[in-house]
């Protein structure tokens, strides 16, 4: 498959516990899906998949029960497969990052730049942690890059997020 083929073109979040999420999430979910289809490197793997149809691909993304599922057809809309995945490993780390995302909002309007920094590094170190959990996770099944699984983490946070 060529290299421009291994990439997501369209990725939509099926989150039925969620009729809007508040402004601010609602623009970080706006901006990692138009960053995720601008660059990414996607590759479903047939070891997994069986006989993958060329991509691009798309890709939606949602949480059943304790699994977070993936399911993936290219652009014409032949089917490759679903995917699930273990939401467990994500818990503490996604708790982790939307108490220090909390924490970092309000020293915004309060706290001193370097406050504000530090905090800003802890947000962005458990977002590369749970970034990292997902590509293991995905090893052998999709192949992503960094940028790719950083953005798809972002989504999965946002599974998390509740009416």
């Amino acid at each position: 498959m060529a290299e421009s083929e291994n990439r997501i073109a369209r990725v939509e979040i099926d989150n039925p516990g969620v009729v809007r999420y508040h402004p601010d999430v609602e623009r970080e979910i706006e901006v990692a899906i138009y960053d995720l289809v601008e660059a990414n490197v996607f590759a479903p793997d047939a070891s997994h998949f069986g006989d993958v149809p060329e991509g691009p691909f798309v890709l939606i993304l949602r949480a059943q029960g304790r699994q977070l599922q993936f399911d993936v057809a290219n652009e014409t809309g032949a089917p490759v497969g679903a995917l699930s995945l273990p939401l467990t490993p994500f818990r503490k780390v996604i708790k982790d990052y939307f108490t220090v995302c909390e924490s970092y909002y309000d020293a915004i309007r309060a706290s001193s730049p370097a406050q504000i920094e530090a905090l800003d590094m802890g947000r962005r170190g458990l977002h590369n942690e749970g970034s990292e959990q997902l590509r293991e996770l995905l090893d052998g099944r999709i192949t992503l890059d960094h940028n790719t699984s950083r953005r798809l983490f972002t989504l999965i946070c946002a599974l998390h997020i509740r009416a």
